[in-house]
């Protein structure tokens, strides 16, 4: 592992921040969306109406891992996410990312637009009934998407009201459990990087002769920043590239038309002295029968009878860089919003969200290369959770 770049995060930026379900989450903007391209049913909650008078086709661009505080970050190389980002061209404002804050519970709930216990899709990594793990970006036909995920999507609901739907992303994602969960109901474009999400998103506007709703996804900034760091060399250039695309749809978007520049959560980088594993504090497996979640928010199954042990143990490693609460606790708090009785037990027995710059790593539980990433996400942290609603007319 490589050193660890500066993230350019003020401290403010690791507070807590709680997800504003129903008020200002990405399980608002799909339904909001749909109010305003006249889907029955659908409410406005984030008031876009007034902002997209006039408007009948919306394109929704997710940048994965562009939170609201890697912006400044990345603007000395975006000027075109500079100038959105000041509200230069329509309205910039902020939205939180569902809990946990990691893609597959974001894409999800931004896709069936209600709260992640409703739609169930609860972790990147989630135990099944019957004790396997299930990694939700790898997900295929096992178990069914459409029972693992029963609500329908904001898609599904918009195609059957005369809205024309397409979904622009990558290829090897078409017909993917993840896919089917978070954007059924769309006709699907596959777009190899950013400059066909971008063309691929306006041929899609360009083609609707009514209402329409397209939604590109584009991962790359995503990516480099878990590889190398946010503020590395590959992240700025990924910037630049996020950059490029906008650009393009920016200044070639068709009348009556916006686009909407969200994300699925931000990022932070964390340094060696910061990760903990299961494999160097033997302790931290004593009791623990499956291990679950990712490393900021990690989901532990326990034996029969241990749930005080394994408590009382992992509060007292992680002291207070992390929060350690019983799967009912969690609930409680509202993290996931209301959870129906059969999705509750994808949550482990015990919930463990991490501060500060630290992960639980899980070595022989989970792929080596999850424990050597640079930048993480998933936990409750404002660099995590706060997500950028970026409108362009």
């Amino acid at each position: 592992m490589t050193g660890v770049p500066d993230d350019g995060l003020h401290p403010d930026a690791l507070r807590l921040v709680r997800p504003a379900y129903g008020t200002g989450s990405l399980a608002d903007l799909l339904p909001s969306v749909s109010a305003v391209l006249g889907v029955p049913g659908a409410a406005d909650v984030l008031g876009l109406g007034a902002r997209l008078d006039g408007v009948d086709k919306v394109a929704v661009l997710l940048v994965d891992g562009l939170g609201a505080y890697q912006l400044p970050l990345a603007a000395p190389h975006a000027p075109v996410l500079a100038d959105l980002a000041a509200g230069g061209r329509g309205h910039a404002g902020t939205l939180t990312a569902g809990f946990p804050s990691t893609t597959p519970v974001s894409l999800v709930t931004l896709g069936a637009g209600v709260a992640p216990g409703a739609h169930g899709v609860l972790g990147f990594t989630v135990r099944r009934p019957d004790g396997r793990p299930l990694t939700h970006i790898l997900w295929g036909d096992d178990p069914d998407p459409r029972q693992w995920q029963p609500v329908p999507t904001r898609m599904e609901l918009a195609a059957a009201a005369g809205v024309r739907v397409t979904v622009v992303s990558k290829p090897q994602f078409e017909g993917s459990g993840l896919s089917l969960a978070a954007n059924r109901g769309g006709a699907y474009r596959g777009a190899a990087d950013g400059m066909a999400v971008a063309d691929g998103m306006l041929a899609a506007l360009r083609e609707a002769d009514g209402p329409a709703l397209v939604y590109g996804y584009h991962p790359d900034l995503d990516h480099f920043g878990h590889e190398d760091g946010v503020g590395s060399a590959s992240w700025r250039e990924a910037a630049r590239g996020v950059d490029k695309l906008l650009d393009r749809v920016v200044h070639r978007l068709p009348p009556r038309s916006a686009l909407l520049v969200v994300a699925d959560h931000g990022q932070l980088n964390v340094p060696l002295e910061g990760r903990r594993d299961l494999s160097t504090t033997p302790e931290l497996s004593d009791g623990v029968a499956g291990v679950a979640g990712e490393p900021r928010v990690r989901y532990l199954h326990v034996e029969d009878g241990a749930l005080d042990d394994v408590l009382a143990t992992w509060r007292g490693v992680f002291g207070d860089s992390a929060s350690v609460l019983t799967r009912d606790e969690a609930i409680g708090a509202g993290w996931f919003g209301p959870v129906p009785a059969g999705h509750a037990e994808r949550i482990g027995d015990v919930v463990v969200l991490c501060w500060g710059r630290t992960v639980a790593v899980a070595s022989g539980w989970e792929p080596v290369k999850a424990g050597q990433l640079i930048a993480y996400h998933g936990s409750a942290t404002a660099a995590e959770m706060t997500v950028p609603l970026l409108i362009v007319r």
